[in-house]
C-alpha cells in the first residue's frame, strides 16, 4: 500500500510539473497563458461573434452547426438574424463561400478547418498567435507574425488591434556562439478600434469560444470526471479494507 500511496504521488507531482511548466511555441517565442473563459456564456457569445464575423470568411467549421451555438444561450432567431451568413439554414455547418483553389492562390495555402484547431494547436498557442502580428512588407499579404514566422495568413483583426511594426536586435547565443535575433518590442503605428486590453480580452473570448467549438460538451466531460474520480477513490477505499480483511485470516 505504501509503495501505490508513493507512486501516486510521484504521478501527481509529474503532471503537477508539466502543467506549471512554461509553454513555448516550436520556434522558441514564448507564448501566454489564455485566460479560460469557456463557462461563461457572454465571453463565448462574444467569441462565436467574432468567429462568424472574423474567421468565418476564409476558414470553415465543418464540423459544427449553427444550430448547436443554442447551448451558448444564442436564439435560433438570433442565429438566423446576426449569424448566417453562408447559409439559410440554421441546421447547416459552418462552411465558407470561398474555393479552395482561390484561397491558395490568394494565400499560398488552403485555410484549415478550424474545428478541432484548439486542440490541435492549444490555446496559448493561439492565444498568443493572435496577438503578435506586426507590419512585415517583404511578406505577400504585408503582415507577418513572432509565433508562426512568414504565416500566409493576414492579420484580419487588425481594424481592432491597429497596426504595429516589432523591433529585432541581435545578441550572441551562448550555446552557439553565433549572432542570433531578438524580438525587443512593438511599436504602434495606428491605433485599434480596441484598447490593448480589450483587444486581449477580444481575443481571449474567440480562443475561448474556439476551445468550446473543438469540444462542446467539456464542461460536462468535466464534471462527470469529477464525480467519477470520487466514486473510484471510495471504491479503492472498499478494496483496500477488503483485501486487508481477506488477508489477514491467511498466513
Amino acid at each position: 500500500m505504501k509503495k501505490l500511496l508513493s507512486m501516486c504521488a510521484l504521478i501527481g507531482a509529474t503532471v503537477f510539473g508539466l502543467l506549471a511548466a512554461p509553454v513555448h511555441a516550436e520556434e522558441g517565442f514564448p507564448l501566454d497563458r489564455a485566460p479560460d473563459t469557456t463557462n461563461n456564456f457572454a465571453s463565448l457569445q462574444h467569441g462565436a461573434q467574432l468567429f462568424v464575423n472574423y474567421c468565418l470568411n476564409c476558414h470553415s467549421a465543418n464540423l459544427m452547426r449553427y444550430s448547436r451555438l443554442t447551448d451558448l444561450g444564442i436564439t435560433p432567431g438570433a442565429i438566423q438574424s446576426n449569424l448566417l451568413f453562408t447559409t439559410d439554414k440554421i441546421g447547416n455547418t459552418m462552411t465558407v463561400a470561398m474555393r479552395p483553389d482561390d484561397a491558395k492562390t490568394w494565400f499560398g495555402a488552403t485555410p484549415p478547418d478550424l474545428s478541432v484547431e484548439a486542440r490541435a494547436r492549444g490555446t496559448d498557442w493561439l492565444y498568443t498567435y493572435l496577438r503578435t502580428f506586426y507590419r512585415d512588407d517583404t511578406r505577400p499579404t504585408g503582415w507577418n507574425n513572432l509565433v508562426y514566422e512568414n504565416v500566409g495568413m493576414p492579420h484580419v483583426l487588425w481594424q481592432l488591434q491597429g497596426q504595429r511594426t516589432a523591433k529585432f536586435g541581435e545578441e550572441i547565443d551562448e550555446k552557439t556562439g553565433e549572432k542570433v535575433h531578438k524580438f525587443l518590442g512593438f511599436q504602434q503605428l495606428t491605433p485599434g478600434t480596441m484598447s490593448p486590453v480589450d483587444y486581449d480580452s477580444a481575443v481571449a473570448d474567440l480562443v475561448s469560444y474556439l476551445s468550446w467549438m473543438s469540444e462542446p460538451t467539456q464542461q460536462t466531460r468535466k464534471q462527470l470526471g469529477v464525480w467519477v474520480l470520487l466514486f473510484l477513490g471510495i471504491l479503492s477505499f472498499f478494496a483496500w479494507r477488503l483485501n486487508a480483511a481477506y488477508w489477514k485470516h491467511i498466513k
